[in-house]
This record gives structure tokens, C-alpha cells and sequence, in this order.
């Protein structure tokens, strides 16, 4: 369906490779799933992915340590994650997910980011249905891997599908399959690259130029947010 590939796909990386302050934002995520279920990665599949998504975007081993031991400390205590959702310009629909120790600040800034864009909040769940979310997993193809018979052996684990481009094969099935599809992964020996939760439009929406141009710029300050960890819109391919 050329999902992974989409104008949306490129667009977010562009901007996220621009952010000065991509290693805080990771090392939230870091803090917040050590803190839940512990500082030990082979005891924590949550922690696991969050360092595996770091390492990623090279981040420091001494960055994602220093994450690790915030976990005990007293911020962390009160660290969370919480999704907000709203009406951008002209109408494109968004859902921010943060991660916070502040959700009032959290609140307030975003909902100016709406609010100067002429753009607003609506309440909380009226965009799920518009939005499918998936578990996401990214992998290098070598010579080793057969798609076709990879398919075959995750189906019963919840894959979906099996995008490829080049070296990069992306994996996709519902995000309740998260935990079932990364580990039949690695029972296959593949080494993954990335692996998150996205949230893709069940019904894009195509948007001109102009109108492109006003809803980069409000989304290129909503993702510059400290708290802000990952912005998701209804906006359409191949604009």
C-alpha cells in the first residue's frame, strides 16, 4: 500500500532530523518506561524498545544511562504520557502524543500552537476513529532474509504486512501485536532496526500548496516543543 513511504513519512523525518533537542526528547521515553517497569532491559520490554529506538538516532550510551538512572529520581515520579488532539489550519486533523512531568504546561502550550494557527482542540478520543494505530518495525534486509518466507512465519504473530525499499523492510500489524510480532522477530534472528507505535489516517486528506505551507509551518512548531514527542495528521500522499 507504500504506507512507510508516504509524503507524511517524509515530511515528519525531515523535520524530527532538525530538531536540536531530539536526544531530551528520547531520554523521556527512556525515563518513563524504566520507571515503570524497571532499569533492566532484558527484564523491561517497554525500556528495550526505547533504548533500541535510541541507539537508532545515535544516541550516547552515557545519554541513555544518565535516562535510566533518572527513573529513581524525583521527576520522574510524576513524568507522563498523554495525547492531545485538535484542528490544525484548514481543517487538518492532528494528535499530539507528549511526555511530560508538567501536563498544565503541557496543555497550555499546545493549545496556543492551535490557537495562533486558527486551529483548535477537540475532546479527547473524537479522533481516534480517524486514525489506525500500528505497531511499526524497521529492519535491514541482507542476503540471509527471504521476504516472502518471513511473511509466511509472522502471520500467526500478528504481521500485517511487510513493506520493502532497498535494504529497509518495514513490518506492520495492529498495535496489540506489538509485544507478539517483536518477539517472533527476534525469534527470526532479525535484527531490529526501530520500533514504535504511529498512528496512520484511515481517510487522508489531499491539501494544496499554499494550504501545505501554512500546515507545515504550525507543525514545525508543535513538534519543536519540549514535551511533544510525536504529531500525527490526516494529510494525504504524494503532495
Amino acid at each position: 500500500m507504500g504506507r512507510a513511504f508516504e509524503y507524511r513519512r517524509a515530511a515528519k523525518e525531515k523535520r524530527w532530523d532538525k530538531m536540536s533537542k531530539v536526544f531530551p526528547k528520547l531520554g523521556k521515553l527512556i525515563t518513563i518506561a524504566a520507571k515503570e517497569g524497571g532499569p533492566d532491559p532484558s527484564m523491561n520490554a517497554k525500556l528495550r524498545h526505547a533504548i533500541q529506538n535510541a541507539k537508532a538516532e545515535n544516541m550516547p550510551k552515557d545519554n541513555i544511562d544518565s535516562a535510566i538512572k533518572r527513573a529513581s529520581g524525583k521527576d520522574a515520579e510524576t513524568m507522563v504520557e498523554v495525547v492531545y488532539e485538535g484542528k490544525g489550519p484548514h481543517g487538518v486533523l492532528v494528535m499530539v502524543e507528549c511526555a511530560t512531568d508538567n501536563t498544565t504546561r503541557s496543555v497550555a502550550n499546545i493549545r496556543s500552537y492551535f490557537n495562533k494557527a486558527g486551529g483548535s482542540f477537540v475532546p479527547s478520543g473524537s479522533l481516534e476513529f480517524m486514525f489506525s494505530r500500528k505497531a511499526v518495525f524497521e529492519f535491514k534486509v541482507h542476503d540471509g532474509i527471504n521476504i516472502e518466507d518471513l511473511e509466511l512465519e509472522l502471520i500467526d504473530a500478528g504481521l500485517e504486512e511487510i513493506e520493502v525499499e532497498e535494504d529497509i523492510a518495514i513490518a506492520y500489524a495492529d498495535y496489540t501485536n506489538f509485544g507478539t510480532l517483536h518477539q517472533a522477530l527476534e525469534d527470526q534472528k532479525i535484527e531490529i532496526e526501530t520500533s514504535k507505535l504511529q498512528r496512520f489516517p484511515t481517510t487522508p486528506v489531499a491539501f494544496d500548496e499554499e494550504q501545505m505551507a501554512d500546515i507545515e509551518k504550525f507543525l514545525d512548531k508543535v513538534e519543536e516543543d519540549d514535551d511533544v514527542q510525536a504529531v500525527y495528521t490526516n494529510i494525504g500522499a504524494g503532495l
